[in-house]
């Protein structure tokens, strides 16, 4: 009987969230967003120089 009772609970928890929809604040969306992408293009991206390929490379001398 307790199986029966368990799965019920399960399903009905399953289908809640199933059609469960929230409301969206767009508005909160586009500002994290727009800050994500200012603070990606504020960071100094530092490309390699030839000199530090030869850091990384396993030498055969």
């Amino acid at each position: 009987m307790g199986r029966g009772r368990q799965k019920a609970k399960q399903t009905k928890v399953a289908r809640r969230l199933k059609y469960y929809s929230p409301e969206t604040d767009y508005q909160a969306l586009e500002r994290e967003l727009a800050s994500q992408s200012h603070d990606r293009d504020m960071h100094d991206f530092e490309i390699p120089s030839a000199e530090d390929d030869d850091d990384w490379r396993l030498r055969s001398d």
